[in-house]
């Protein structure tokens, strides 16, 4: 899939990814259907057509997966506190001469994304002026998406039948009203100089209330808009998700 994006705009893919995950150690390198995860990531991002991918490793682990299946890697360090600073790190040493104006931060956790997602980012930061940093969301599952504190509801100033819209505000609270709950996808599109603004901030009050570090950003006085998607991907937290997305992979090769 290739999309002609505005020629003012030099996207680059940019996907974290290390072992010591808290709930589910090593998961880049877990195996769904036969690919390991950070694997599939990689080929949906390749596919989206947007630009060059690559992947901000933690572990050498990483790398060698990535670049076995004919990817490209950047080693990190392993002790990075986020994956907007490790996208940073690998950002500087893949194109210190600032080649790339924007950067698409994809999760290395999301094996099924439709790479319609990354070309709905990236078309974002491409269309829209105002936009610092961009970001997608898709409609709620069920009505329990507004009661879970799981799922992270974004605000949007969005006209009806709207496709995009400015982000005022995302929350793991209770959302009322018989107007849409956007589910949000954590998919982020920066302005590079947005993303050095960001990684330069220490954690915002609203931040660490919410444990949200898109607020961070907000309290900063960066613009985020938000595509809209029909769905959002499944996510691999847990090893619950991981043998759903392993269920999954089952079925569609059927």
């Amino acid at each position: 899939m290739k999309t002609a994006l505005n020629p003012a705009t030099n996207p680059i893919v940019l996907i974290p990814a290390r072992l010591a995950a808290s709930r589910l150690p090593g998961k880049p390198l877990a195996e769904i259907g036969g690919v390991a995860m950070i694997v599939r990531v990689l080929k949906a991002a390749e596919a989206a057509g947007v630009g060059p991918v690559a992947v901000a490793a933690g572990d050498s682990q990483i790398v060698a997966a990535v670049e076995a299946a004919g990817g490209r890697a950047v080693l990190t360090d392993p002790d990075l506190p986020s994956g907007s600073d490790r996208i940073q790190s690998a950002l500087e040493a893949l194109d210190p001469a600032g080649v790339h104006d924007t950067v698409i931060n994809l999760q290395g956790d999301m094996p099924f994304v439709s790479p319609r997602i990354l070309v709905a980012c990236a078309g974002l930061l491409a269309s829209e002026p105002a936009c610092d940093i961009a970001t997608v969301v898709a409609p709620e599952a069920s009505p329990d998406d507004r009661r879970n504190p799981n799922v992270v509801k974004a605000v949007l100033s969005l006209a009806e039948g709207g496709r995009a819209g400015r982000a005022l505000y995302f929350t793991r609270s209770t959302l009322y009203g018989d107007a849409p709950v956007w589910r949000h996808v954590g998919v982020y599109g920066y302005r590079r100089s947005a993303l050095a603004r960001f990684n330069a901030a220490p954690p915002s009050p609203l931040e660490r209330r919410e444990g949200l570090e898109q607020l961070r950003a907000l309290e900063l006085g960066l613009s985020i808009w938000a595509a809209v998607v029909d769905t959002a991907p499944l996510s691999v937290d847990t090893p619950a998700d991981l043998e759903a997305a392993r269920q999954f992979a089952l079925g569609s090769a059927r």
